[in-house]
């Protein structure tokens, strides 16, 4: 097969002569610094990606996808009714009875504010994975009934806050308390520790705590009346729609809330980070192609009699360019194709041993998760070439240009 002279003398140039070994020089920083700025952009994209995927993971292990609830706030009554109606939306999987109230957990000499929700364990594992959190004791124990006092699942690290293992007490205050001859009192009632849950974020470890959901009716003064239910769907990147079936089914006054919209801020900032991130290694490898600009340049200068002797034996503007063009497309090639290896390489490498440890009550994570997808990997590679190619044309169009008849004067 007959190679183009186009491609025979463009990697020719790129050899170039010994006693020239600047542009030799110049040719190898400029794949350097295409390779640095690849393997940056595939191990920052890794970053914040796996940051989206962990919390997101986390997130819908410890929350529902999507939540029934009713305007007034002064709870549901006709349960088994509403979960009928939802049920026969398309794509509901399973749904399970909640209360939600905010109180007070204290023990010893420690006070710590918490979301409690009050739960069925038996048809709550069907909804959420908290069973599958659980590190310590059981969520089938909130259902035990022959105990002194009732039972109460905590996070891990608010349990290491109290410094409370199973079978402790906690003291649940509600501020909003009961009427009394002296006014209104807090009402306070012990909970006896019965299992200990990691949802994988120091948010939700310290700020959750679980009570069966016949108790929580009984402290909240709740009486046969839930706050809500709970929907487990099968694809949960439609949550939106499936949400808006789901409130045409049950109708005026119930509402709904998918994992989306409770954690939008959430998402969205990391989305939007994640944005600025990419703008800002599509610079880095911007400013890597100034290189190969540089690099082009220099071979343009030096080799401008060897341009002029092509274009005397019938050598075209067009084809002068293309070899040009070619030299620092194999340098755009060359360099994303090793700098995609050594970042794709470093986010196995870290992935596989976790040398990164973070500290859980910055991040919300214990580790670096970093996670990196084809198309991440195919945008980074595509958008190198793309940026070396476009750094190839005005040193082409500068060798392309030259008048051979005004170089061989002076030889």
């Amino acid at each position: 097969m007959k190679i183009p002279y186009e491609i025979f003398v463009s990697l020719r140039y790129l050899k170039t002569k010994k006693r020239y070994g600047t542009v030799s020089l110049n040719t190898f920083i400029s794949i350097a610094g295409v390779v640095i700025g690849v393997a940056t952009s595939i191990i920052t994209l890794s970053v914040m990606t796996g940051f989206q995927g962990y919390f997101r993971e986390k997130i819908l292990s410890a929350i529902p996808h999507i939540v029934v609830m009713e305007y007034s706030g002064v709870g549901i009554s006709d349960v088994r009714a509403l979960q009928d109606k939802t049920g026969r939306v398309p794509h509901v999987l399973a749904t399970t009875p909640f209360t939600i109230s905010q109180a007070m957990l204290t023990s010893r000499d420690r006070v710590q504010g918490v979301v409690v929700r009050g739960i069925d364990p038996k048809t709550e594992v069907t909804v959420t994975h908290l069973g599958k959190n659980m590190v310590e004791g059981s969520l089938e124990a909130l259902a035990v009934r022959d105990r002194k006092v009732p039972g109460i699942v905590i996070g891990e690290d608010l349990a290491r806050k109290f410094g409370a293992s199973i079978g402790d007490t906690v003291t649940m205050v509600n501020p909003i308390g009961e009427e009394t001859a002296l006014g209104m009192v807090p009402k306070m009632r012990k909970f006896e520790l019965v299992g200990v849950f990691d949802a994988g974020m120091y948010d939700y470890n310290t700020s959750f705590a679980y009570v069966s959901l016949r108790d929580a009716q009984n402290f909240f003064a709740m009486p046969g009346k839930v706050s809500g239910i709970e929907v487990r769907i099968d694809e949960i990147y439609n949550a939106g729609e499936i949400s808006d079936a789901i409130r045409n089914e049950v109708g005026y006054p119930y509402y709904t809330r998918n994992w989306i919209e409770m954690n939008k801020n959430f998402f969205s900032a990391l989305k939007l980070e994640k944005i600025g991130m990419s703008l800002i290694l599509i610079v880095i490898i911007i400013v890597a192609s100034f290189n190969i600009i540089g690099t082009l340049t220099m071979i343009v200068m030096e080799k401008s009699r060897e341009i002029a002797i092509l274009k005397s034996m019938g050598a075209t503007s067009n084809g002068i360019m293309r070899i040009f063009m070619f030299a620092g497309l194999v340098i755009g090639m060359v360099g994303t194709a090793i700098g995609a290896i050594i970042g794709y390489g470093t986010v196995a490498v870290i992935t596989k041993t976790g040398v990164f440890s973070l500290p859980r009550d910055v991040y919300q994570v214990s580790h670096l998760p970093l996670s990196i997808t084809g198309l991440d990997v195919l945008f980074i590679c595509l958008t190198a070439l793309g940026i070396s190619f476009l750094a190839t044309l005005y040193p082409s169009w500068q060798g392309a240009k030259q008048d051979p008849v005004e170089v061989l004067r002076y030889e």
